[in-house]
């Protein structure tokens, strides 16, 4: 059972419907029916949507991992892939944050609106995120992110879906199966169907309750925010928008056409399902499951790349993340009427790129790690209350973009794989 084109058109088909019936209720939000229905109809079926994928995620990232790197067999192939992912998602990164940057400095989204500052969200989320979570994640060093990859509880490393913990454990185990060798030839069968059942399931949800849950999550976040809180800070969209648009098309198509070596028209195509999801559900994580099964179907990458090369994208490389920064901090700057030197900017991309390590892939995560380098760089990270109206809206958008390319990635490498394979073939042929 594939992630088929009927069922794309269905999951877009959804979005619409729910961008268009959430944008006409916004208006009229505060009505009590407007309300209910938000609440038992719109939020429930997207909810339940959300929580059916995260129930897999877990099983699918241990499960595919250790058949992944079971299936590099070579250890030190699986070094050399591991080496070549993280940097090309660390590379994917730095560019992002960093055509962010140019593009808000061009269009300058924050000029001449510095009262947005004494509004009430500023202040609010002072008093509220500031003082709760959001504090101790600022906090989180460099050298706490390193040590925290190993996990010293793998229960509860998978009762929190600690996803860089779990990708470490998955990958002693898969070396342990290939240093034991032909003994471990029962466990490796074990995995084998549990993975075929794991993703049957996540067909099943897929088929039978993707465009409903894709619709009540779009719609319910229209509702909410609309385009009314886009009116207000219209530049600062654009910007984002913009960037993310020039990142997907310039850079990831650059990406498949010239180092894939594939058509990128072919890739988008084959790829849209998994976008869809993405952008109802914005998590690169509860996404996972069908953007794993979208490559390998759709795109033909083996299990073995996209197994080890999809869950560690989705821990790590978060361009529209990063974007969305980017943007926000010059956005920010420019209300407190300060120029970001040449070496605050350098800072913004240094501290995002080492901030998307370890970051998880759950909704509004990129705040978090906003507020970071908004610290990092002088500026108060209460002024990420201003775009708080329409950061769901935005985080749909970048979390499509995420694992876009994350997939762009697992491509290429599988492509250069096939390629180096088949000049050993021809090589041994002569």
């Amino acid at each position: 059972m594939k992630v088929g084109n009927r069922l794309t058109l269905y999951i877009v088909i959804g979005l619409i419907a729910g961008i268009i019936i959430g944008s006409v209720l916004n208006p009229i939000s505060d009505q009590a029916w407007v309300q209910w229905l938000d609440q038992y109809v719109f939020n429930l079926v997207g909810q339940i949507f959300l929580s059916l994928i995260f129930m897999v995620v877990v099983p699918v990232v241990f499960i595919s991992i250790v058949l992944g790197v079971v299936g590099v067999g070579d250890p030190k192939k699986l070094g050399s892939l591991g080496i070549k992912t993280l940097a090309f998602y660390l590379a994917t990164t730095a560019i992002a944050i960093t055509l962010a940057l140019i593009i808000a400095l061009v269009l300058q989204p924050g000029e001449g609106q510095s009262e947005l500052l004494n509004s009430s969200e500023v202040e609010e989320y002072r008093e509220t995120e500031l003082e709760g979570d959001t504090g101790e994640a600022v906090e989180q060093t460099f050298d706490q992110t390193i040590i925290n990859i190993i996990p010293d509880n793998v229960i509860d490393a998978m009762a929190t879906a600690n996803m860089l913990q779990i990708i470490a454990f998955a990958v002693f185990i898969g070396i342990g199966i290939i240093a034991v060798g032909d003994k471990a030839k029962g466990l490796i069968r074990i995995f084998e169907e549990a993975n075929e059942v794991i993703m049957w399931i996540v067909l099943a949800i897929m088929k039978y309750f993707a465009a409903i849950g894709a619709f009540g999550l779009v719609a319910t976040a229209f509702v909410q925010a609309g385009f009314g809180a886009i009116q207000q800070l219209g530049m600062y969209f654009v910007c984002v928008l913009l960037a993310l648009f020039i990142h997907l098309i310039f850079v990831y198509g650059a990406v498949i056409q010239f180092l894939g070596k594939r058509s990128f028209i072919w890739f988008i195509k084959g790829f849209l399902p998994a976008m869809g999801v993405a952008f109802s559900t914005s998590s690169s994580s509860a996404t996972l499951p069908v953007s794993m099964e979208t490559a390998q179907n759709n795109l033909g990458v083996r299990k073995s790349i996209s197994s080890f090369v999809q869950p560690l994208g989705a821990t790590i490389n978060m361009d529209g993340t990063a974007i969305m920064q980017g943007v926000a901090t010059v956005f920010i700057a420019q209300l407190t009427g300060i120029d970001l030197t040449v070496t605050q900017m350098i800072t913004v991309v240094l501290i995002a790129v080492v901030a998307s390590i370890g970051t998880a892939g759950v909704p509004g995560v990129g705040l978090v790690m906003l507020a970071m380098v908004l610290t990092a760089v002088g500026l108060d990270p209460a002024a990420i209350g201003i775009i708080l109206g329409i950061d769901r809206l935005l985080d749909m958008t970048r979390t499509a973009v995420n694992i876009t390319g994350d997939a762009a990635i697992s491509v290429v490498l599988n492509e250069q794989q096939v390629r180096k394979e088949a000049d050993g073939n021809a090589h041994q042929a002569e």
